[in-house]
């Protein structure tokens, strides 16, 4: 049920009264609120893209998952460093609840002392920085080692700290999770 109207960005954007809850606090020395900007909600969309294609625009820091012509659903996000992210076109080739994580070689070679101790990989769960769901984007049938994941530090949402992937609060990723099949349209503009 839509009851309020909100005004982002100059985009008149519908808030649902049976939004997302914000995550619970994370563990932090405050207590953690997400901005409600970044808190899913249906936004008028006016870009052509064929219904069921997720949209990333990293530099405004939202993830778009198209709904109908003219509306798409958007969730507030964290995107790569400069120079570590991803652009282009490309699927959601697998999907992974409570994934497990490995850095990649060029984490390891970036940052040893951060990434080095974990090159055998970390199983899934609440401490995985992958978090609660994976979507695995590939291109050319290749795994692009690029994800849309959760996080373990919901703060970052709407800023450029990640090794290059697409990174949400766990319960909007749950709720983008359910919603886009294997196969799905992936544009990163």
């Amino acid at each position: 049920m839509f009851n309020r109207r909100l005004f982002l960005f100059g985009v008149v954007a519908l808030a649902s009264t049976d939004a997302l809850a914000d995550p619970a606090p994370a563990k932090k020395s405050k207590a953690f609120k997400l901005d409600k900007r970044y808190l899913p909600q249906l936004v008028d969309f006016q870009l052509e893209q064929d219904i069921g294609t997720v949209v990333v625009d990293p530099k405004s820091r939202f993830l778009y998952l198209v709904e109908t012509v003219g509306v798409a659903r958007r969730y507030g996000i964290g995107v790569g460093k400069a120079g570590l992210a991803f652009k282009g076109h490309a699927m959601v080739g697998r999907k992974a609840e409570w994934p497990s994580w490995k850095p990649t070689a060029n984490m390891i070679k970036r940052d040893p002392e951060k990434y080095l101790r974990y090159a055998d990989g970390l199983p899934g769960g609440k401490s995985n920085p992958l978090g609660a769901r994976a979507l695995y984007l590939y291109r050319d049938g290749r795994d692009t080692l690029y994800r849309i994941h959760g996080t373990t530090e919901p703060w970052t949402i709407g800023k450029a700290v990640s090794n290059g992937c697409i990174r949400m609060v766990n319960d909007h990723v749950i709720d983008l999770y359910n919603r886009v099949p294997v196969g799905a349209s992936v544009v990163v503009v």
